[in-house]
């Protein structure tokens, strides 16, 4: 089952909102990560509202496409991706982070409707989306799954390992999104360890690979929809991103990798997105 897809207008207002959730669940909380949270905001607008067969009012439907977070750290966009499509109440959001609150730090499978994963340790996502897409494979499944790790993350060893099972399978149904943001908790993602020439590297591994900005939702749509015409190999799709995108405190700086914003940023963070919301509006009309 294919949910409704969204105008353009609709998908730029949709990652607007979903920045001003996660805004406001921060603060709410006094915890959790900003800056991958709003970088990747227009990605999981473009998945949930354009691209991935999903049913939030049967999130076990077995047909359905399956999106594993590795970064997990960056769940606060995934669930307010999930509320908006959905799958529970939006005012649950304001529970994030709190005792006894389904929506903790990191997504739990079982807990919250529309989670494949659970998640920690950095670096095992991938390995879960090879296993999920062997399986899809293996059983003649017409269903993908798409995944996001961070750049950061791809320090671990365990992930070039997964690649290599995802090019040996030559699975195709696999689409993985490389959150490249340049930052990491320890600073920048190249000053602790270089990553490039990485579109060569993934290449090399067997990848089908692309570059793009992961904030034009075009082009992030034009790159999924071009996977399903590249037979034969597992997809790497690197979207230069910026942490902390829509919030002039935030943009470009590791410091908001996982530091919540204050009651009078948050303000002041809801008052740009709403200044961004009406140029939407106005634009579009």
């Amino acid at each position: 089952m294919k949910e409704p897809k969204l105008s353009e207008k609709d998908l730029l207002l949709m990652a607007n909102t979903i920045r001003q959730d996660i805004v406001k669940m921060l603060v709410e909380a006094k915890s959790g990560h900003p800056g991958g949270s709003l970088g990747l905001t227009d990605i999981f607008t473009i998945l949930y509202f354009k691209v991935m067969n999903h049913n939030p009012k049967k999130p076990d439907w077995a047909d359905r496409d399956r999106f594993v977070l590795s970064n997990g750290h960056v769940c606060p966009v995934l669930y307010a991706a999930l509320a908006n499509s959905g799958y529970f109440p939006k005012s649950e959001l304001s529970t994030f982070r709190k005792v006894n609150s389904k929506l903790q730090g990191h997504p739990h499978r079982g807990t919250v409707p529309g989670i494949e994963n659970s998640s920690g340790p950095l670096g095992q996502g991938i390995s879960q989306a090879v296993g999920m897409a062997i399986v899809s494979k293996r059983e003649k499944q017409s269903w993908k799954v798409y995944s996001m790790i961070g750049d950061g993350e791809m320090n671990e060893g365990m992930v070039w390992e997964a690649l290599m099972l995802a090019s040996k399978y030559s699975l195709d149904n696999l689409v993985m999104f490389i959150d490249r943001n340049n930052i990491q908790i320890d600073g920048n993602s190249d000053d602790v360890l270089p990553l490039e020439p990485l579109g060569e590297k993934l290449r090399a591994f067997g990848f089908d690979t692309v570059e793009i900005d992961g904030h034009d939702m075009k082009a992030i749509y034009d790159a999924v929809i071009a996977c399903e015409s590249k037979p034969g190999k597992p997809h790497a799709i690197i979207a230069k991103t910026i942490p902390g995108k829509g919030i002039s405190l935030m943009e470009n700086k590791f410091e908001w990798h996982g530091k919540a914003p204050n009651k009078e940023q948050g303000d002041q963070a809801l008052k740009e997105l709403n200044i961004e919301r009406e140029t939407i509006q106005k634009g579009a009309d």
